[in-house]
């Protein structure tokens, strides 16, 4: 049987702790209900719950702030999410600098404790994840850092830069390690024991993003009953990580440009101004300085982020870290799970090896986490020896790959005629790990003043050979986005956003 997550809820209303201790039974987790907060700590010194779900207000010698400054003296990375009737700007400003990872108000939605409460369990991995590298990454960690020459130089790069507070710019792929090299960089710094606030930029719309980020006054908004400090004074004296910057709004880029410059800011509404003493880390697997030409991204505002820039390499060029890597995911989730572990077969690791890896380390990770669970390999073997792209062997990224020539039957992205593509061929129901690129137009369309780029010409066929591939997947599944991005093992919205790149948002559909 795996592991349920223990939360401990302590409330001195007994109706609201059971009503909380079922819901929490009712989301697989399993809930210990506490009335007094003394009792609390105490149980927490004892059991070591996972998360905690406190009430501010509490009888006897001791409130929940109280008991929540006790849980940080016993356990620095326990995630306590703290609930109140009251909902005072100093009551939730005192709560996180005590270390508090969330604040909500009474009466809560369930959805938003749920989610909530997902999200501190989740910290709770990663924290634990990097607690190896919290004495100068002396200890390192399989997922993030490989034996891999570039993983060395990256792991190098923090020790330089983690007891700094220059702002840091992650870049890579997604699924590379981004967000667990921003909490290393933490783990390692002089601000370990203050707050570290994540906040995902792609995930909320510009007015939320904006409000969540800098907080806003009563009544600076419909909906806006109550004033409510923003993420950055949350994060105050510790780290932000402002994951996706990629996302952010250009209005919004210009507000958080000024933080960055003057360390203050105001909130939503507000007249007057707040200043901030926090360290700035950021990650993107978008292309910033092409962004910048583009007009999609502030040039001031990327120059500030990229005072060091950590760039993650995918795990098509990183093949000598597979193994091991996979190695400490069987064993990770063999001991999760309670399933015996078995190292895969050579032909599982041989189609490994071959892979493209379009969802990096975190698709490895899911992969074998079904291998482990289904204990069988057949369905993963047939996912990527049938389903989605091989690179060539151990070298090649999908992009550049050296492709047979019987593989020209693959129907290319649909011709464009005065503006408007003309309709896709259908695609035969074959298997889709070779795609075909035209080698005299990939060249020519890298030539810049006559000479040839070998760097363009490989981004180019890259983008060629990403949209063949994309057309064709879509054209089986009958343009059902959802299962093209399942099959092409990455997210609906990567999906959605390649296809609009590769301008097949045009094409038209069955």
């Amino acid at each position: 049987m795996s592991h349920k997550p223990q939360i401990m809820v302590v409330d001195d209303d007994q109706a609201i702790c059971e009503f909380l201790r079922m819901f929490l039974d009712g989301l697989g987790y399993h809930g210990i209900a506490v009335n007094n907060a003394e009792q609390a700590v105490q149980l927490y010194n004892a059991d070591r719950p996972d998360a905690v779900i406190i009430d501010v207000i509490m009888p006897g010698s001791m409130d929940g702030l109280g008991a929540l400054a006790a849980f940080k003296k016993i356990d620095r990375e326990v995630p306590v999410i703290v609930i109140s009737g009251q909902g005072r700007t100093a009551t939730v400003v005192q709560a996180m600098k005590l270390g508090a990872f969330d604040f909500i108000s009474k009466p809560f939605d369930e959805a938003d404790l749920e989610a909530l409460l997902a999200d501190a369990l989740r910290q709770r991995r990663f924290n634990r994840d990097v607690s190896v590298l919290r004495n100068g990454l002396h200890t390192t960690h399989p997922m993030v850092f490989g034996d891999s020459a570039e993983m060395r130089e990256v792991k190098e790069l923090i020790e330089r830069v983690a007891t700094t507070d220059v702002t840091i710019l992650i870049r890579g792929e997604s699924g590379t390690g981004k967000e667990l090299v921003a909490r290393a960089l933490y783990a390692s710094s002089s601000r370990r024991d203050k707050p570290f606030v994540k906040v995902n930029c792609a995930a909320l719309p510009t007015e939320l993003l904006e409000s969540e980020l800098f907080g806003f006054e009563r009544g600076a908004f419909t909906g806006a009953v109550q004033q409510k400090p923003g993420k950055f004074e949350f994060a105050n004296k510790g780290t932000i990580f402002l994951d996706e910057i990629g996302d952010m709004s250009y209005p919004l880029q210009a507000k958080l440009l000024q933080v960055l410059q003057d360390r203050e800011f105001t909130r939503l509404g507000g007249k007057q101004d707040i200043r901030v003493d926090v360290r700035v880390i950021a990650a993107t697997n978008k292309d910033l300085p092409k962004a910048c030409v583009e007009g999609h991204f502030r040039d001031d505002l990327f120059f500030r982020l990229n005072v060091v820039s950590i760039d993650l390499p995918p795990l098509r060029e990183r093949r000598d870290e597979i193994a091991v890597l996979t190695e400490y995911f069987l064993r990770k989730y063999s001991a999760e799970y309670s399933r015996p572990y078995s190292e895969v077969s050579p032909e599982t690791m041989n189609l490994f090896m071959d892979y493209a890896w379009p969802g990096n380390i975190r698709e490895l990770q899911n992969l074998v986490r079904r291998i482990v669970v289904l204990g069988t390999e057949s369905p993963v073997r047939k996912e990527i020896g049938l389903g989605f792209p091989v690179a060539a062997r151990r070298s090649t990224p999908l992009s550049t790959a050296s492709l047979p020539a019987e593989a020209a039957a693959v129907p290319p992205a649909p011709p464009h005629v005065n503006g408007s593509p003309a309709p896709a061929a259908a695609a035969p129901a074959a298997s889709v790990a070779t795609v075909v690129v035209a080698p005299d137009a990939v060249a020519a369309a890298g030539a810049v003043d006559g000479h040839t780029s070998l760097k363009d010409v490989s981004r180019i066929a890259a983008r060629e050979a990403e949209k063949v591939l994309i057309l064709r997947m879509l054209q089986q599944t009958r343009w059902n986005r959802k299962e093209t991005a399942q099959m092409l093992g990455i997210s609906y919205k990567a999906l959605l956003y390649k296809i609009k790149d590769a301008g097949l948002d045009k094409a038209p559909t069955p």
